[in-house]
């Protein structure tokens, strides 16, 4: 009776609860990327964050939508996924625009060159969103044939949460090639691991397709690696190259 009693304060407590941790699905992933932004606004240098952390999330992200329409999940993964895209052509926008306002007499760029040795390093934001519409309208249409094949959007959501986990590679592999984490915002990376953790929770607890788990756990380990490069390269700071005159070995360099 008195557990009956409490229904009252329990229910509207759960719901709550529950709005809450959807909220926290569709906008956590943002957060992160905030400080980066602002970072990236106050200095004008865009070179210690890797715009492949766009290109990735990007493609994840659209598959994911596209895996939606073959297998419906919650409400929440579908927005987060919309919310995400929105915030990475913006990243992708400021990236851009400092990048071009600090390079001078670089020949110009663009993604109708189709030249894969400057493959998202073009020189307008255009051509990024050019080429972020025509990944989505090929997949868009192979998706469309396919999608009565079960298999076929089984192995579309394996690519986009595989996709998605690969997320922290390319600042993972920017800060080994650099020996340096200087220009990383930590406090991004601490929330991408505090962020993947909870999602990585909420995907257990909600009983979401098995995929997510697997991307989140990956994500987590990623995370952990970048902050273990911080550590490392803080305590060990690479110590300057000595300058070479040589005309040669600078352009080897």
């Amino acid at each position: 009776m008195e557990a009956e009693g409490l229904d009252w304060l329990l229910v509207p407590l759960h719901q709550l609860v529950s709005w809450g941790a959807a909220g926290a699905m569709v906008f956590g992933g943002v957060v992160p990327y905030i400080p980066q932004y602002r970072d990236i606004r106050r200095t004008q240098n865009a070179e210690g964050f890797s715009t492949y952390v766009c290109l990735v999330l990007l493609v994840a992200n659209i598959l994911r939508i596209l895996f939606w329409f073959g297998r419906h999940f919650e409400s929440p993964l579908l927005w987060q996924s919309i919310v995400m895209i929105l915030t990475m052509l913006l990243m992708l926008k400021l990236c851009t625009e400092v990048r071009v306002t600090n390079e001078l007499n670089v020949k110009r760029r663009f993604f109708a060159d189709f030249d894969p040795h400057h493959f998202w390093h073009w020189s307008s934001f255009g051509d990024y969103v050019q080429c972020v519409l025509a990944f989505t309208g090929v997949a868009g249409y192979v998706t469309y044939l396919s999608i009565d094949s079960a298999l076929f959007v089984e192995t579309l959501g394996f690519l986009a949460v595989l996709t998605e986990a690969t997320l922290g590679v390319p600042q993972l592999y920017r800060n080994y090639r650099h020996q340096s984490t200087e220009g990383m915002s930590i406090k991004m990376v601490l929330m991408w691991t505090s962020g993947d953790t909870f999602k990585t929770a909420y995907f257990l607890l909600n009983g979401a397709p098995l995929q997510f788990s697997v991307c989140g756990l990956l994500q987590v380990l990623v995370d952990l690696a970048i902050l273990g490069q911080a550590y490392a390269f803080a305590r060990h700071p690479q110590k300057p190259a000595p300058h070479v005159a040589h005309p040669a070995s600078a352009k080897a360099l």
